[in-house]
């Protein structure tokens, strides 16, 4: 019964350090990448429809994306979808290919985007922790119905918070600290 509750909050606990990494792939920084327009999604023939599924999308070089639409009528729907996402991106259209110049950030942008950084990583950690309050909670109700013991519910709770030691010090602070890097570099 406690190896299944540590079981699912550690499961819980991966699904939180993931939900980071992916909200933290979108914030950009001076380079290129694909993962910068995967949330985007266009209008597909009256179904929203993420652009990598209606689009090729590649890296050109450090600072510019390319997009080539499969279905030639779709040019100027991926471009609308682009140009109103929440990324500030202005797209450049020619022919059938939309070129996507990333700008250089500034030093006030850079320290906006970290601070979102920071955010993230402290939301990561509230849901963390969060995890491990509902773990506690669960051990506390098998002690009361008296289906473990004090000994097994002390250990078992010491056990929830190493699992929590672990992911908030190592993986939010790794992942924290690596994206202040990336977006440091110039």
């Amino acid at each position: 019964m406690i190896d299944k509750i540590r079981a699912d909050a550690e499961a819980r606990m991966r699904k939180s350090i993931e939900s980071l990494k992916q909200e933290l792939s979108k914030l950009r920084t001076g380079r290129a990448h694909t993962s910068l327009l995967d949330h985007i999604t266009v209008d597909y023939y009256g179904t929203p429809t993420p652009i990598n599924q209606v689009a090729n999308v590649t890296v050109a070089d450090a600072r510019t994306l390319t997009v080539v639409p499969w279905d030639k009528s779709m040019v100027a729907a991926v471009e609308k979808a682009i140009m109103t996402s929440d990324l500030g991106l202005t797209p450049a259209t020619a022919g059938t290919t939309i070129r996507i110049p990333l700008p250089p950030l500034t030093e006030e942008r850079r320290r906006d985007m970290i601070r979102l950084v920071r955010q993230e990583a402290e939301a990561a950690r509230v849901a963390i922790r969060n995890i491990r309050r509902d773990a506690n909670n669960e051990i506390k109700r098998l002690l009361k119905e008296k289906a473990v013991s004090e000994d097994e519910s002390r250990r078992a709770e010491e056990e929830i918070q190493r699992l929590t030691t672990r992911f908030v010090d190592r993986d939010v602070e790794d992942i924290l600290q690596a994206k202040e890097k990336e977006l440091l570099d110039i």
